[in-house]
């Protein structure tokens, strides 16, 4: 018999035999899982199926297919940002734009999928899709051989780690990694690249997975001259650039992991009669946002998670313990009538028919938080066997999310963190809510669920196990790379450039990028530089800001505090700005890059300006109040 249990969560399987250690390390580590209770699972699966057996009919999302050979690289291109390279009128200078600013790892991974679709396209004898070679130009027959050659793996892990190591001398070799220590998470350089370095077969199992947070390794993102970049802190245009290059970076370093990343096909939404169970976010979204502008996060959700902030939290057992069935889908029916009209009464309601109204909510959203489409490259995160490596992808997957998916995720994530940090009194350690989570977000009704059989308790495991890492570290996963953050600029530097395409093609071009750094220039010349910071939204006034090496965001809000207070500036806006006693509050201040090579991007405290000046010294410094509402919502 097969057991329901979350769906397709083994697409990421290993390519070739090189892959094995990734087998090996995935089996140690399930095997130092026997001892954790997977009992709340298992509960949590039978719930669900209790509470759907006689709402099947009501399946609003229709099964989702594994795509083929062909399509999915049609797909996938497109998704990408490569589309035009399809059909047979493309427009290059889009894609040029896009591949300047590949990595090595990155254009090898484009090169693959555009060799493969045109190889499908060729086996099928459909009309011949247009080849690369005839944007560039005629290349001679020995360009051509060169070109059907496919490198080998070991070719691929010498030149990778050849050029790798000439433009970084930092170590990313995998080690065993001793219980609470902390260690660096290089966010730098690109990750594929990271991974390139590594000496093949140099992968180490790691056979712990522990039931005690705190006994999770600690990472620490080391701070470049240029600062940490987090969610939100980008702009919206700018934003709209990252999931495309993290499905790139994504796509390279699994082929150098030795898997294949697969994708489900996005499926057609029914509609329904419903404002709030079983309505698609960006719907959700649009309804709340005519009520309350900018708002983020579904005011449903949001009302739910703070019902059970306020008065849930303490209780023993909360979200494992569930509520009464027939309770909650009264509930449900009353939310749905009184929820807009604010007649309805949290008070009344008790806290564990609110968690399963929480996890209802989740489960009936037509198509999964995680997207129908990643939802398998989440659940197989877990055959990934190093750590560090695991929470990449997942950051990378985070990225790639629609924004209303990533912003209720991030939501429901923060509200597991507390019940979590309130361990002693309801007895919900951090294993203990991923094992009951997992099902809510890894099964869908709309989704195939059934595994064969034998694989349920491995997968099972490690789809608690993927919930933990996306809880335990979310402040690391909702972090923008600085290498992303690099590609973005070159992106907006290089899409109003000209590009020459007389003798060139993609394929010469793909070979010749070179990874993406978010190193500083430091000029020899200028050691120093003077700039104005404005404030038009508070004074009048600007502020002359003298840089040097050592000149820092932090200390450029203390000028201006200091300036604010002593010099008698002309405050046109003081609200939130003063504290009680008149004197202006830092804290409450941001220092913003505007134009040049980035849309508007709120800078770290530590980022070194002198630094930012060299890379964008077409950029305005605009300051502003810090925004009095939560900035993930």
């Amino acid at each position: 018999s097969t057991r329901n249990c979350p769906c397709k969560m083994s697409q990421l399987l290993p390519k070739n035999p090189l892959a094995s250690p990734v087998s090996e390390g995935m089996n140690s580590r399930i095997d130092s899982l026997d001892n954790m209770s997977m009992d709340n699972f298992w509960l949590e699966v039978e719930n669900i199926k209790q509470s759907t057996e006689a709402e099947q009919e009501e399946c609003s999302l229709a099964d989702v297919k594994t795509q083929e050979e062909g399509e999915a690289e049609a797909e996938w291109l497109q998704d990408a940002g490569l589309s035009n390279l399809l059909g047979d009128h493309a427009s290059e200078n889009d894609n040029i734009v896009l591949l300047s600013t590949l990595t090595k790892t990155q254009a090898a991974a484009v090169q693959r999928r555009l060799d493969t679709y045109s190889r499908s396209r060729r086996r099928r004898n459909k009309h011949p899709v247009r080849d690369v070679r005839d944007i560039f130009g005629v290349v001679t027959s020995e360009e051509t051989a060169a070109e059907k050659e496919v490198p080998s793996k070991d070719q691929l892990w010498h030149n990778l780690r050849t050029s790798s190591v000439q433009r970084n001398n930092q170590d990313y070799s995998c080690t065993l990694r001793s219980t609470g220590k902390e260690e660096a998470f290089n966010m730098d350089v690109a990750y594929s690249e990271q991974a390139a370095v590594l000496l093949k077969g140099s992968f180490l199992p790691e056979s712990r997975r522990l039931k005690d947070g705190n006994a999770l390794t600690k990472f620490k993102i080391p701070k470049g001259r240029l600062g940490v970049t987090r969610i939100g802190d980008l702009s919206p245009q700018d934003m709209k650039k990252i999931p495309t290059l993290a499905l790139i970076e994504l796509t390279a370093l699994c082929d150098i992991l030795g898997f294949e990343l697969k994708r489900n096909k996005a499926a057609k939404l029914k509609t329904t009669e419903k404002r709030l169970f079983g309505v698609p976010l960006n719907t959700l979204l649009e309804n709340d946002q005519k009520l309350l502008p900018n708002t983020k996060v579904p005011l449903l959700l949001q009302s739910l998670l703070s019902c059970l902030e306020k008065r849930g939290l303490e209780t023993e057992g909360i979200l494992r313990v569930s509520g009464s069935q027939t309770r909650i889908k009264s509930l449900e029916q009353k939310l749905e009538r009184d929820f807009y009209t604010g007649l309805f009464r949290w008070d009344d309601v008790h806290q564990n028919d609110v968690s399963g109204l929480l996890k209802r909510f989740i489960r009936e959203l037509p198509a999964p938080l995680l997207t129908a489409e990643y939802l398998p490259a989440f659940a197989a995160v877990q055959n990934i066997p190093d750590l560090k490596q695991r929470l990449q992808a997942l950051n990378l997957l985070i990225l790639i999310l629609p924004e209303p998916n990533r912003n209720t995720l991030k939501a429901l994530l923060e509200f597991l963190s507390k019940v979590v940090a309130r361990e002693n009194n309801n007895k919900m350690n951090l294993w203990n809510v991923s094992t009951v989570m997992a099902p809510n977000l890894f099964m869908h009704k709309g989704l195939p669920n059934k595994i064969p059989e034998g694989k349920e308790k491995q997968l099972a495991e490690g789809a608690a196990d993927v919930v933990r890492m996306m809880i335990h570290y979310q402040d690391l996963l909702w972090t923008v790379s600085s290498f992303l953050v690099a590609q973005v600029r070159k992106l907006n530097e290089s899409s109003s450039k000209r590009y020459q395409f007389c003798d060139k093609r993609i394929k010469n071009l793909l070979r010749k990028i070179h990874a993406d750094k978010d190193k500083v220039e430091k000029s020899q010349a200028e050691p120093s530089k003077i700039v104005k910071a404005h404030a038009s939204l508070l004074l009048k006034d600007s502020l002359e800001v003298h840089l040097n090496n050592a000149t820092r965001v932090a200390d450029v809000l203390k000028q201006f505090q200091k300036n604010l207070c002593q010099n008698g500036w002309n405050i046109v806006n003081t609200v939130n700005l003063l504290k009680c006693n008149n004197s202006v509050d830092c804290t409450n201040l941001l220092l913003y890059e505007v134009g040049g090579n980035i849309g508007e991007h709120c800078l770290d405290p530590d980022t070194y300006l002198l630094d930012l000046y060299h890379i964008n010294p077409h950029a305005e410094w605009i300051i502003k109040q810090n925004p009095s509402y939560p900035r993930v919502f």
